[in-house]
Order: C-alpha cells, then sequence, then structure tokens
C-alpha cells in the first residue's frame, strides 16, 4: 500500500489566521463570527470536512508518521523506533485510514439518505491524505463554506485544540484562508448516536462473560481513555473546568462513563482508566494505567474493556489494548473482552448526520440532542480552551483567540 510518490510531511505551522472585519473567530463563517457559544443562526454550507489523525500504511511510512506526530518535540528517531514497533508488529499499517474511508462512505450514503447534499472531503493532520491537499481540492470545486468533523469526541489538546491548529496549518498551506471559511461541529462526546455503541457493546460483553461463567460482581469494568499530560488535563475545556481535577478532559469521560455504565449495567463495579502514555517519566500523566489496574483488581475473575476515549480502532486499541491488556488480563487468569468502538455503527453515523444538521437548522441549544450532565457542549471553543502550556498558543481556528 507505500506509495513511494506520497508526501511524507505535513504541513507546516501556520504564522498567522485570517480575521475578516468585524469578525472575532477566524475563518469564520457568518453563522460563528462573533464568537457566541452556540449559534442559532441557520448557515449554508458547501461541504463537509471529515478530519482524521491519520496512520502508516506500510513499513516504510511508520517513521515519518511519527515525525509528523512528534514534530517540533525534538525526538530522535531511536526514540521514535520504541514506539514504530508497534506499528511494525502488523506490517507497518494502521487500520486508521481504512476505518475513515469506511466513515467516509458511510457518512456519504447517509447525507444522501436524510436529503443533505453536500459533499464530504477527507484530509489528515498526520499522514496521506493531509488535510491541505482536502482544502486544495475543496477550493478548486469552489467550495468557500466547510462544517468540520473531528474524528475525537472530547475536550483537551490533542482531541482537539490540535485539529483546530491544524486546520489554520492547511488554510494557510493550500493557500485558502481569505476564500475558505471554517466552522466544527461541536464535541459530540454527550450525544447519544456516540454513546449508543458502548452500551451495545458492553451489554453484549456482559452477555458473553456470564455465559462462560462469570457472576456481576466478579467482573470489572474498565473504561478505558488516552492518558494525558495532567497540566493539559487541567486546561481542558477552559473555564467550566476551571479547578476540577483532570479538567474537561476527565469530566467529560467520566459522564459518559456513567450514562454507559446506568443503562447497560448498573450493579457492575466499573472505573475510568488510562493508556498509552508517552513522554519523559518526570512529566506527570493521567493514571492509572490499565495495566496497572488489571494486575492489582481482587475478587475479580472477568475484565471487560470499554475504548471509550476512542472513536474507531486503530493502533492504540490494536496495541494497548487488543494485545498489552489483554495479555495482562490473561497472566492474571481474567477472562477478558473489548467491546467495540463506534466505527460506522448506524447511531454514531446518525449522530453526525445531526451534527451537521444542527448547524445547517441553526437548531436552539434546548432542541440539540443529549445524553449526559454536560453538554450540550459549545459550537465556539472559547479563549484559553485545551491551552497546551508547553507549547503555548499557535494560530487557530473556530475558536476565540488565542
Amino acid at each position: 500500500m507505500n506509495d513511494s510518490t506520497r508526501r511524507q510531511t505535513k504541513p507546516p505551522a501556520a504564522t498567522g489566521v485570517h480575521l475578516a472585519e468585524g469578525a472575532v473567530v477566524p475563518s469564520a463563517t457568518d453563522a460563528t463570527r462573533d464568537g457566541a457559544e452556540h449559534t442559532t443562526v441557520p448557515q449554508a454550507y458547501d461541504a463537509i470536512l471529515l478530519s482524521g489523525f491519520g496512520g502508516p500504511e506500510g513499513q516504510d511510512d511508520v517513521l515519518p508518521f511519527l515525525r509528523n506526530v512528534t514534530r517540533g518535540r525534538g525526538i530522535p528517531d531511536e526514540r521514535l523506533e520504541e514506539v514504530a514497533h508497534h506499528y511494525r508488529h502488523f506490517d507497518g499499517v494502521s487500520p486508521i485510514n481504512q476505518q475513515n474511508r469506511e466513515l467516509l462512505h458511510a457518512l456519504r450514503t447517509a447525507l444522501a439518505g436524510e436529503g443533505i447534499e453536500l459533499p464530504v472531503y477527507w484530509g489528515n493532520r498526520n499522514w496521506a491524505p493531509y488535510l491541505d491537499e482536502a482544502l486544495a481540492e475543496a477550493s478548486a470545486d469552489g467550495v468557500r463554506t466547510m462544517i468540520a468533523i473531528p474524528t475525537s469526541a472530547y475536550s483537551s489538546y490533542s482531541s482537539c485544540r490540535q485539529y483546530r491548529e491544524d486546520w489554520a496549518d492547511a488554510l494557510e498551506a493550500s493557500g485558502s484562508q481569505k476564500t475558505l471559511q471554517i466552522d466544527k461541529v461541536r464535541q459530540y462526546f454527550s450525544h447519544p448516536g456516540f454513546i449508543r455503541p458502548f452500551i451495545e457493546g458492553l451489554r453484549d460483553a456482559l452477555t458473553a462473560a456470564r455465559l462462560a461463567g462469570h457472576d456481576d460482581s466478579h467482573i470489572e469494568v474498565l473504561f478505558s481513555t488516552h492518558s494525558i499530560p495532567t497540566g493539559d488535563a487541567a486546561h481542558s475545556g477552559g473555564a467550566v473546568f476551571a479547578g476540577v481535577d483532570g479538567g474537561g478532559y476527565v469530566a467529560e469521560h467520566l459522564a459518559v462513563a456513567r450514562e454507559v455504565i446506568a443503562k447497560s449495567a448498573p450493579e457492575v463495579p466499573w472505573q475510568l482508566v488510562f493508556q498509552s502514555r508517552s513522554g519523559p517519566p518526570s512529566q506527570p500523566w493521567l493514571e492509572p494505567d490499565i495495566n496497572d489496574t488489571i494486575e492489582a483488581l481482587e475478587g475479580r475473575t472477568a475484565v471487560i474493556v470499554v475504548p471509550l476515549g476512542f472513536v474507531s480502532d486503530h493502533m492504540e486499541v490494536m496495541w494497548d489494548l487488543d494485545t498489552e491488556a489483554r495479555e495482562t488480563a490473561e497472566e492474571h487468569g481474567l477472562w477478558f473482552a473489548r467491546t467495540p468502538t463506534p466505527g460506522t455503527h448506524p447511531a454514531f453515523v446518525s449522530a453526525l448526520v445531526d451534527l451537521v444538521r444542527e448547524r445547517i437548522l441553526g437548531v436552539p441549544v434546548e432542541r440539540r440532542l443529549n445524553e449526559t450532565e454536560i453538554g450540550p457542549w459549545f459550537d465556539v471553543c472559547r479563549g484559553g480552551c485545551c491551552e497546551n502550556p508547553r507549547l503555548g498558543f499557535k494560530p487557530a481556528i473556530a475558536g476565540l483567540q488565542p
């Protein structure tokens, strides 16, 4: 699958953003340019931008991809190879690009079924097809307004603001800063269509565990998400979660976990755990680690892992959960199951359509679908939201400056 002519570097960092006269939100449509938390102004978009993380599709892609992911952090190739072996174990192929191809097809089909005649462009942050390539194609097709869907549901630097920074980079790199306006859908962790696949997956896993002879009181449900530095977590979600331990990132995950457990297994023990940490040991990251948690379980005969932080299967799911966490569980004599990610589940695809429809119709906040005590989240990210204290503010769109 590797193409030797494929570009190996993501677009350079933007030097600035385009701020239209009278606007407070860079590169925004008329509906969001004034920066209100939620917009009820209908907006006629020309297209949708599906934004993925990206992943290698061959052994030769692995190191260039990891250089893109860690750009600006000065990490030598020797250290990157410590992560690269996860990809090399699977012939250098991450499933994430194929997952997004399938999601792209499902989204286009669902939009057509709802009578929403909008083209969908797909661009990745860290590997081909790159975001600037998607925007250049859209601009050449005459697109002037887009609504962006990131393949990440929660608030944090890596799951929200970094997407917004990369959209700014792509606008500058594609020469579209003054001609293309991009809004983003709200963070969708609380949308019932995102939550439903986890509920169904947990119900199915519990049925399998019970059939295997495990009583509910001896089953532990581990809701797993990507660990992030505690400093980043503290800034996630902005002022709404100021002073809350773990910021919006942890609060949002806990809200979703409570909803999933309440509708599938209210009597089964559960906890939120973290995975895939990186960075120097001296830097604190969110804990507990999933493998440490499994090792410390007492009085349990089975463990069910729900990948709550992930929209689709990719390397952190295949390696960190399906390989390492499973091995840890088996070493400790525990029955193990990992539930599916939303992927192309019809409820999730319908949720993405609904998020677009909200903005086309200007749906009032009180009529938006929401299934947790947090939300519906903002249409326009607030100033300072999801700051990365180590890197400082970079040009970003779809939110208040900085």
